[in-house]
């Protein structure tokens, strides 16, 4: 019979134990590394995804004034080393929602092509200084207004046109157009520019597990295929663009009826983002992030990540409840009554009060 080797034993105990140890400590090392890979390759991806257009440059300085920002005491405290103080200043952004991109997935929705592009939702979001509330403004893409001349990118420009439909500033100039527009009828500066497509609200709106609105009256469209009964409703994608883009089914069917209907979106989708535990889930973070990204136009000042990022920092105490949503004040166009034009002075008191 073999004696018992103690020491022999332990060692070999050791031996294994630091075998294991290696091994594991191997894997979690392996593991940090295809994490810090993925991690880049998803930062990579989300940033490449963003397209942009320099408005700044492309519009030069005849343009409304900036507002005059006031330093909170945090921003004008020395920054850290780590990181600066996030902004707090107004901010006004121009969002348009459109159906300029091209592709199967915008076709299957109903969406254009690149050379018939729209703006079918147009909306002026102004953050309050300190970021803690907003006011949508709503501009109806019926609106008859002087269309200012606007750069075009080959080259030239366009010619001033009187009496023109807003939306139609987009179909002939693009992103640089629509703002410029924006900008002569509000007389407001747009610091920023979002676009976001048709197929990209839908994947949004999935990607958040969709979004619960309720409506005050049936609605029986035809043209957008949306059909619902007065009440509370959970829609996927789909019915929610269709949502946002129903007029045939409710109230006269002018643009003015839809706007309503689009607001309440909005509402129901901050709700359904502040709800959605985004950050307590790195999957579900990525594809909403690549849902937005994958179909966002915007100005040079938010074509990456972490610019969009800060911004969505810097509005983390706007509460849905804090968000005021309003249309531009209008009455029906002499010229023609299926269009209108702002209500004045109403309509001015409302842009001056964003200034």
């Amino acid at each position: 019979m073999t004696g018992h080797d103690e020491n022999g034993d332990e060692s070999g105990r050791r031996g294994r134990r630091s075998r294991v140890l290696k091994a594991a400590g191997l894997t979690l090392a392996g593991l940090l590394v295809l994490g810090a890979g993925t991690a880049g390759w998803a930062y990579w991806h989300l940033n490449q995804n963003i397209r942009s257009v320099d408005i700044d440059s492309a519009l030069g300085d005849n343009r409304p004034a900036r507002a005059v920002v006031t330093p909170s005491p945090e921003a004008s405290a020395p920054a850290s080393a780590s990181a600066s103080p996030l902004p707090s200043g107004a901010l006004n952004i121009l969002v348009l929602g459109s159906d300029s991109r091209s592709g199967k997935a915008n076709a299957k929705l109903g969406g254009g092509n690149s050379s018939g592009a729209r703006s079918d939702t147009a909306m002026v979001v102004h953050i309050d200084a300190g970021r803690t509330g907003a006011t949508v403004v709503s501009i109806p893409r019926d609106t008859l207004v002087t269309r200012p001349s606007c750069p075009l990118p080959s080259g030239g420009s366009t010619s001033v046109a009187y009496g023109a439909m807003f939306n139609s500033a987009y179909s002939v100039g693009g992103p640089v157009c629509a703002v410029k527009t924006a900008e002569a009828v509000t007389g407001v500066r747009m610091d920023h520019y979002i676009e976001i497509d048709f197929s990209g609200f839908a994947k949004l709106v999935n990607a958040l597990g969709g979004v619960t609105v309720t409506t005050g009256q049936d609605i029986d469209d035809d043209k957008s295929h949306l059909h619902l009964k007065a009440g509370t409703h959970h829609l996927d994608g789909t019915q929610a663009l269709a949502l946002a883009r129903t007029r045939h089914g409710i109230g006269d069917g002018s643009d003015l009826g839809r706007i309503g209907l689009q607001q309440k979106l909005v509402k129901a989708l901050l709700e359904q983002i502040s709800s959605a535990g985004l950050l307590t889930d790195p999957a579900k973070l990525y594809e909403v992030a690549n849902a937005v990204t994958g179909s966002l136009t915007t100005d040079t000042g938010l074509d990456s990540l972490g610019k969009l990022t800060r911004l969505g920092q810097s509005l983390k105490s706007l509460s849905s409840d804090k968000v005021r949503t309003v249309m531009m004040p209008v009455v029906a166009a002499p010229s023609d009554h299926n269009r209108v034009i702002a209500n004045e002075p109403e309509a001015s008191d409302l842009w001056n009060s964003l200034k």
